[in-house]
C-alpha cells in the first residue's frame, strides 16, 4: 500500500490531502465497508473528508486528524490482508488507541500480532481490546491469580474477564469456568420466583450466559453447562466451596457484603484464577448494609499479585450515549 501527501505550496490556504493507494480490490470493498459505512465513520469520528478514486483513498482535513485517519486506514487494511474482518468495533479500537510498539506475551497465552496487538482466542471469534484500560486488564487478567476490574457499565470488564477465562478453558489452562452473581435484587431468597432452581436464578445471571453465547457454539456450551465443567450460579451458592483448577469471575461485585466477598474470595484453589468485576456508582445493597467491593479494595491494595485496574466513562464501548450518560451522573454527583 502506498502513502503520498499531496498539495500545492504556492497555495497557503489549499486543503492538504493524503493519498492511499491499496493494491488488492477486493480488500478495499471490504475497508469501505457496505456503501462506504466505514469511510463514513471514519469521517463523522475524525472530522475528514475521504474519497474514493478507484484503487486510492484521498483523505482531506486538517493535519493531526487527517494523518490520524490515514493511519487508521492503513491499520485497518493490514488487518484485512492477514484474514480478518472490519467492524465498527475494530474502527473504534483504532480510533481510541492508535498505533502501537511491539511488546512480549506474558505467558504464551495471548496472541500478540504486528504493533503488539492483543488477541484472545475463544471458540466463535477473537476478541480485542479497544481502549488502553482495557488492554492492561486483559494482561492483568493473564499475570495474576485474583484481579479485580472496577468502572462504569460498558466498558468492557465481565466480557473480557469471560472471554479470558474461556481462552484459558480452551488452552487447557483450567479444568472449569465458573460465573457468580450476587442476587441482590431478591435478596437472594428465590423461592417465591415460579420454576426450580435454574429458573428462579437464570434471570440473574442472563449477562453471564450472554457472553458465553458470543464465545462457545451453542450446542458445546450446553454440553459443557451439562457435564459442570462451566458453572453459572448466584454468589449465595458459593458457600463452603474449594475452588481448584478454575477460572473464577465474580459479577456486580459491588452488591456483595463485605462478608459475602470475604467468603468468595477464600474460595480460590491450588490452580485457579479469580476475576472480581464492580461499578462503585452502582451498589443496590441495603441503606447502611457496606460494599463488599469497597473494602476489599481498601484492604488488599498492597497485597503482590492481586491486581486493580480502573475504567472511566473514556473506556465505554456500548453506544456513545452510554458515555455521556454516565458522565452526566458524574457530574451530577460532584459537590457543588
Amino acid at each position: 500500500m502506498a502513502i503520498s501527501a499531496l498539495n500545492d505550496p504556492q497555495d497557503q490556504t489549499a486543503t492538504h490531502e493524503v493519498l492511499l493507494e491499496f493494491p488488492d480490490n477486493r480488500l478495499l470493498i471490504d475497508l469501505c465497508g457496505e456503501y462506504d459505512r466505514n469511510l463514513a465513520d471514519i469521517e463523522q469520528k475524525l472530522g475528514v473528508q475521504i474519497v474514493r478514486r478507484g484503487n486510492q483513498l484521498s483523505v482531506m482535513g486538517e493535519d493531526s486528524a487527517r494523518e490520524q485517519a490515514a493511519g487508521v486506514l492503513a491499520a485497518l487494511y493490514d488487518r484485512l490482508e492477514t484474514g480478518r474482518s472490519v467492524e465498527s468495533g475494530d474502527i473504534d479500537r483504532e480510533l481510541r488507541m492508535g498505533p502501537e510498539t511491539d511488546e512480549a506475551e506474558p505467558d504464551g497465552q495471548l496472541q500478540m500480532f504486528r504493533g503488539g496487538r492483543v488477541e484472545i482466542k475463544t471458540r466463535k471469534k477473537l476478541v480485542e481490546p479497544r481502549t488502553e484500560a482495557q488492554k492492561a486488564y486483559v494482561h492483568s487478567l493473564f499475570e495474576n491469580e485474583l484481579a479485580f476490574g472496577i468502572g462504569p457499565a460498558g466498558t468492557g470488564k465481565t466480557y473480557l474477564a469471560v472471554a479470558v477465562g474461556v481462552s484459558m478453558f480452551i488452552t487447557g489452562h483450567v479444568d472449569k469456568i465458573i460465573l457468580s452473581r450476587p442476587a441482590v435484587e431478591a435478596g437472594e431468597k428465590l423461592g417465591y420466583l415460579p420454576g426450580d432452581m435454574k429458573d428462579k436464578v437464570d434471570p440473574y445471571m442472563q449477562p453471564l450466559y450472554d457472553a458465553l453465547n458470543d464465545f462457545l457454539p451453542g450446542k458445546q456450551l450446553a454440553k459443557l453447562i451439562e457435564d459442570k465443567r462451566i458453572e453459572i450460579a448466584p454468589l449465595a451458592f458459593m458457600r463452603g466451596r474449594t475452588l481448584s483448577n478454575a477460572f473464577v469471575v465474580l459479577d456486580e461485585a459491588q452488591n456483595a457484603t463485605t462478608m459475602q466477598m470475604k467468603m468468595f474470595l477464600t474460595r480460590l484453589g491450588e490452580g485457579s484464577r479469580m476475576v472480581i468485576t464492580g461499578d462503585r456508582t452502582q451498589i443496590d445493597l441495603p441503606r447502611g448494609v457496606h460494599s463488599g467491593l469497597a473494602d476489599a479494595e481498601r484492604l488488599l491494595k498492597s497485597i503482590p499479585k492481586i491486581s486493580f485496574n480502573y475504567f472511566t466513562a473514556r473506556d465505554v464501548v456500548r453506544h456513545p450515549l452510554v458515555a455521556a450518560i454516565i458522565e452526566a451522573y458524574d457530574a451530577d454527583a460532584q459537590p457543588a
